[in-house]
């Protein structure tokens, strides 16, 4: 009943800005800029640039109001203007791939304010992962965070997307692979070199232990 409520509120807004209120799309951008800049920023790997693509989203939102379908769910149309955005950005780029270790994220952890131990591992982990999503396509960045950071249904994917209900679930699990398969190779470049039986016994199990931490993550299947 809640989420009925928020939808005919927002509905309003839509219609309102589509005459040209720009208060009402004020309040369009204060109930999605979070959302859009998550898309953005899991997209470019620089928070700085998605602070400039999810502004640019908006612009472009406001300026294609008379070409919105009301059929259409409004974040659904706006993810879709922010996916194609980013998308441009990232072919515009010279280098097809984004190290982790040029990750500017990567800045964060030098804090000098000091964290609870299960925020730090929390932002540990968040960075990691933002770093091995930066390694994939494009094509593959846009649905796994639609799905796993804005709760989106396949449906709504697709639409955002342009492509098929199938194309997004394929994707999906392309995308998943991929993670896995990075991670794997990052963790065996990283690990020190074993020494005596002991070590050899005990690497394997941290491994294992993050890898599961990323499958949570990504609510796939436990390893």
């Amino acid at each position: 009943m809640i989420q009925q409520e928020q939808g005919w509120i927002e509905q309003g807004w839509v219609e309102a800005a589509r005459r040209g209120d720009k208060q009402a799309f004020s309040q369009l951008v204060q109930a999605y800029q979070r959302p859009v800049f998550n898309l953005t920023y899991r997209m470019l790997g620089n928070s700085e640039e998605a602070e400039d693509a999810a502004q640019e989203t908006f612009l472009r939102a406001y300026a294609r109001l008379g070409q919105y379908d009301p059929q259409m769910k409004f974040s659904t149309w706006v993810f879709s203007i922010a996916n194609h955005h980013c998308i441009d950005r990232l072919r515009k780029r010279r280098a097809t791939h984004i190290s982790i270790d040029d990750n500017p994220v990567l800045e964060n952890l030098q804090e000098d304010t000091p964290q609870p131990e299960h925020q730090a591992l929390e932002q540990e982990q968040s960075i990691e992962l933002q770093g091995l999503i930066n390694l994939l396509e494009p094509e593959y960045r846009t649905p796994l965070v639609l799905r796993y950071w804005e709760e989106m249904s396949y449906e709504e994917i697709a639409e955002a997307m342009g492509v098929t209900v199938a194309a997004v679930k394929s994707r999906l699990f392309r995308a998943r692979q991929q993670l896995m398969a990075l991670y794997a190779s990052d963790q065996s470049e990283a690990a020190p070199p074993s020494k005596g039986r002991k070590a050899a016994k005990q690497q394997p199990s941290e491994v294992t232990q993050k890898a599961r931490t990323l499958h949570l993550r990504l609510g796939m299947a436990n390893l």
